[in-house]
C-alpha cells in the first residue's frame, strides 16, 4: 500500500510541477529581440535624466524653464510600444510610473511620441513628440491647448563608487 501511496504522490508532484512551469511560461512574456539601434535607445535612457528646458508658445515673453525627467528604465513591448519606467518628483510625491510610448524611428534616430496621454498625478491630455540624438534631447509638447518646446542634454547616472572605510588612526 505504501509503496503505491509514494508512487500516485509522486505522480501528483510531477504534474504539479509541470503545472507550475507552464503557469510561469505563461505569465513571462517572451523575450523581444532588439536590434542595434533599439538597444542604443535602452542603453542611451535607461538609468538617465533628462535635464533641460522647456518653452510655453503662449507665452514669448517667458524665458524657457528648467526641467529634469528622471528615467530608470525602457524596455520595449512589442511593435512600436514600449513603456518607459519614469520617475515623477511632483510636490510631496516621488514615484515610479511606467508610461506607455510609441518609438518611431527616423532612420538611427529615435522619436518618442505619446498622444493624449494620461499620467498620473499630473493630469490627462499630454501630446509629444521627442527625438534623442547622441546625448542631447529636443521635441514639441502640449497639455491640452497649451504647448511648446523642450530640449536639453541627457545626462547618464554615474555608477555608485564604494564607500572606502577609513582607518582608525587615533589608536
Amino acid at each position: 500500500m505504501s509503496h503505491r501511496y509514494l508512487l500516485l504522490l509522486s505522480v501528483l508532484c510531477l504534474f504539479r510541477s509541470e503545472a507550475i512551469a507552464q503557469d510561469t511560461a505563461k505569465a513571462k512574456p517572451a523575450e523581444i529581440k532588439l536590434n542595434a539601434a533599439e538597444q542604443a535607445f535602452v542603453d542611451q535612457l535607461t538609468k538617465a535624466t533628462l535635464v533641460g528646458r522647456f518653452s510655453v508658445e503662449s507665452r514669448p515673453d517667458r524665458n524657457p524653464q528648467p526641467e529634469r525627467y528622471t528615467i530608470e528604465s525602457v524596455r520595449k513591448t512589442g511593435g512600436d510600444n514600449w513603456i518607459v519606467q519614469a520617475r515623477i518628483t511632483y510636490g510631496k510625491y516621488d514615484l515610479p510610473v511606467p508610461v506607455p510610448v510609441q518609438v518611431l524611428w527616423a532612420g538611427d534616430t529615435p522619436i518618442l511620441q505619446v498622444t493624449n496621454l494620461k499620467i498620473p498625478l499630473m493630469g490627462e491630455g499630454f501630446t509629444a513628440r521627442v527625438m534623442f540624438y547622441k546625448n542631447r534631447y529636443a521635441g514639441s509638447w502640449y497639455h491640452g491647448k497649451v504647448g511648446g518646446h523642450m530640449w536639453g542634454a541627457i545626462e547618464k547616472e554615474k555608477p555608485k563608487q564604494p564607500e572606502v572605510l577609513k582607518e582608525n588612526t587615533e589608536n
